[in-house]
């Protein structure tokens, strides 16, 4: 039996005991994890199309350990302006290995699944005072590691706009308020390199951000 499954915004297709690399997942290595929205299955002849997601099947794995992929170096130039920049990036994934793939009776996370959309959307109401309250002209968020247009625009929509607010911030809730900008993002630093931008120490900031990828270490 395989099945076509979407894990961590993309979809792969699995059979038991494949090991599959996915972008980083929260999950712990050596904790089992399951993943609901499954699209298809096929046993043999048989063929089930879900639409978009086939009700009850479920597949298990094991988070096995948590890496990093190979280097992508990423160069950038603009004719005749003397602009060149050259970045390196490597992906954070989470390699897990199938254990099972359940056809049926598996409890559907849909409803907590909309839950969890909709967590966002009352932190940012509830956070718009603290926007109010911030004084002077917003920081430049994207100058920490890990931080691109998008999510800055999204924590100074929810109230963090400055070092000083992301520095008192916790990563678990920063995590819960970029939820939905596409993508894998590490929070774990985000505080911490805040912390030392507020307080003007961009020298001691660059050195650990050269040894940071993406905001992870």
């Amino acid at each position: 039996m395989y099945a076509i499954v979407e894990i961590a915004g993309h979809q792969f297709k699995v059979e038991k005991d494949q090991r599959v690399f996915v972008n980083r997942l929260q999950t712990e290595e050596g904790k089992k994890v399951s993943f609901d929205n499954v699209l298809l299955l096929g046993d043999g002849d048989k063929v089930t199309v879900g639409a978009p997601a086939i009700d009850g099947a479920l597949v298990s794995a094991k988070v096995l350990k948590h890496l990093k992929g190979d280097k992508v170096i990423v160069f950038k130039k603009k004719r005749r302006k003397g602009y060149r920049v050259k970045n390196g990036h490597r992906q954070s994934l989470t390699e897990i290995v199938i254990e099972s793939i359940a056809a049926s009776g598996a409890k559907k996370a849909a409803p907590k699944k909309e839950v969890k959309k909709a967590e966002p959307k009352v932190e940012v109401k509830a956070a718009a005072p603290k926007a109010k309250k911030a004084s002077g002209k917003p920081d430049d968020l994207k100058k920490i590691e890990g931080i691109g247009p998008k999510i800055a625009s999204t924590l100074v929509e929810a109230g963090i706009a400055t070092y000083a607010d992301l520095a008192k911030a916790k990563p678990a809730a920063i995590s819960e308020i970029i939820a939905g900008v596409r993508g894998s993002h590490v929070t774990d630093t985000w505080p911490a390199q805040a912390k030392l931008a507020s307080e003007g120490k961009w020298d001691e900031l660059k050195k650990w951000q050269d040894e940071l990828d993406g905001g992870k270490a």
